[in-house]
């Protein structure tokens, strides 16, 4: 018996509807960052061309399929924040608060505040009470260098 389009048509759209508002429920209980969100977005979308696209199921696919992906990268774009620059690039020089040893950590005051601090050199120790220079940072520990060294 053969289906008719508007049985077609009706069941095609609360297919989508099914898939859109499933998608959505899962990345309400399961967070995705947003694919599955998207997705569910985009199966309502389809739902609504559905009778457009009329009986297509494989066209229906695509347009989904390309409307998730652009819908993906769109919402990334919006909610991904700008990065900053670093602080590190306005104040490079800080000042010792502990002695430094070669291959250890010591203390530094930068910008105001404590940071854990160790020598670009493992070589070098560092006294306390020491101007030094903030070579980069690596999670919360600055790597410094003596104002004045020795090393060539």
């Amino acid at each position: 018996m053969p289906i008719s389009t508007a049985m077609w048509l009706s069941s095609s759209t609360l297919i989508w509807l099914l898939v859109g508002a499933g998608l959505c429920l899962i990345e309400l209980f399961l967070p995705t960052a947003f694919v599955a969100l998207m997705m569910g977005i985009g199966a309502f979308v389809v739902a609504l061309l559905s009778p457009v696209i009329l009986g297509k199921l494989w066209l229906q696919l695509v347009v989904w399929l390309l409307l998730s992906v652009v819908l993906i990268v769109l919402c990334r774009r919006l909610v991904t924040p700008v990065r900053g620059k670093s602080k590190l690039q306005d104040a490079t020089t800080a000042e010792t608060l502990t002695e430094i040893p070669p291959g250890k950590a010591g203390r530094v005051l930068y910008e105001g505040n404590s940071w854990r601090a160790r020598c670009y050199d493992d070589h070098l120790a560092i006294a306390p009470n020491q101007r030094v220079y903030v070579v980069r940072r690596e999670g919360t520990t600055l790597i410094v260098m003596p104002e004045y060294s020795s090393i060539q």
